[in-house]
């Protein structure tokens, strides 16, 4: 597992696809927002598998933490924050 992620290059402005509810993620690549891995579904992470996007943020209200799929770290960055409106 890396100690930072090496992919914020990835990110782009992207508009969050739903206003969601709780234990969401967006797509920072592409604004796709899916439900997180303790969903049944699973859906954030089918999608990074689908598209090979690797950043998320969570989409969950008082939260600003990004996920990296491929560094498999989790860190907190300046700028665009997606919580709920």
């Amino acid at each position: 597992m890396a100690d930072t992620c090496t992919h914020l290059d990835a990110v782009d402005e992207v508009t969050p696809s739903s206003q969601g509810c709780e234990h969401l993620r967006v797509r920072m690549s592409c604004g796709h927002v899916g439900c997180c891995d303790s969903s049944k579904r699973r859906h954030a992470t089918a999608q990074q598998q689908a598209s090979a996007h690797p950043l998320i943020q969570s989409y969950e209200p008082g939260e600003d933490w990004w996920w990296c799929y491929v560094d498999e770290v989790a860190f907190a960055v300046d700028g665009p924050s997606y919580a709920h409106p």
